[in-house]
């Protein structure tokens, strides 16, 4: 979803506030951790979100997207070429090979974590673990550029650079998603500013301390063009290409950049 970027600074957290949001950023790693264990040839994504949605609610929060605009899941479920937004069904069931991207957002007083990561079923295609793991590498270093001082295409520019480099590094051709990408996020789970995964430095609203941004870069094996499917969801990749999904939210601090969602 896109929105408008503005001049004016990114609204900061106060230090209490980031921590209510690490808190709920926590029960997403652990809910991304409970479904990437129970990940198996022959699961279905259904399955997946039962145990997503289980692990929330024990928690004592709630599942973000359950209802989001009309969505019917507790988490995405995006397989091999869906690149985000995919459905949790009962007829997509695991294989080995498939690469899976799950995203997952929890409300725990009032506040939103929101984080994402890709996996393989089994053994999985030597480019595939590439893109995978280029995609995991791109996000941790453009959220380098997550500091107070700089503005919100800082972080764009840096995911593309990291993204060029990650092409050198790990030996593959990466199709930055073109159209998706990052956004703000607080006691609502999408909050201005959208945040794009490639562009000019030193544009759009500055990023000041406690400012948070959802990162979460989107790589294909091929093309950057999308499609949408009939249910008005699940976007794929327009050549059938593999995709690879990561996402943290993080805060600008004086210390650095913070991940809210940490994950063992």
């Amino acid at each position: 979803m896109a929105f408008r970027s503005k001049r004016r600074p990114i609204p900061g957290k106060s230090p209490a506030e980031l921590d209510a949001m690490q808190a709920a950023g926590e029960i997403v790693g652990r809910t991304l951790q409970a479904v990437k264990a129970a990940a198996k040839p022959g699961v279905s994504t259904l399955e997946l979100d039962g145990i997503a949605e289980a692990t929330i609610r024990e928690a004592g929060a709630y599942p973000t997207f359950l209802g989001y605009q009309g969505f019917p899941g507790s988490i995405c479920t995006s397989v091999n070429e869906v690149i985000v937004h995919g459905i949790p069904g009962r007829e997509t069931i695991l294989e080995p090979g498939d690469l899976v991207s799950v995203d997952c957002g929890a409300t725990f007083n009032g506040w939103v974590g929101d984080s994402a990561w890709s996996f393989g079923i089994g053994e999985i295609d030597e480019d595939v673990d590439k893109l995978n793991r280029a995609t995991e590498w791109v996000l941790h270093e453009g959220l380098q550029a997550m500091v107070p001082g700089n503005r919100l295409t800082d972080v764009s520019h840096a995911l593309e650079l990291a993204t060029r480099e990650a092409e050198r590094r790990f030996g593959v051709d990466l199709g930055i998603v073109d159209g998706y990408g990052g956004h703000g996020i607080g006691r609502t789970m999408h909050e201005d500013p959208y945040l794009a995964n490639e562009g000019r430095p030193g544009r759009g609203p500055l990023i000041q301390e406690g400012s948070v941004l959802a990162i979460e870069p989107m790589l294909t094996l091929g093309t950057e063009d999308s499609a949408v499917l009939e249910d008005d969801w699940t976007v794929v990749t327009l050549d059938g290409s593999y995709a690879a999904h990561w996402e943290h939210t993080v805060a600008a601090t004086a210390e650095g950049p913070r991940i809210l969602t940490p994950r063992k």
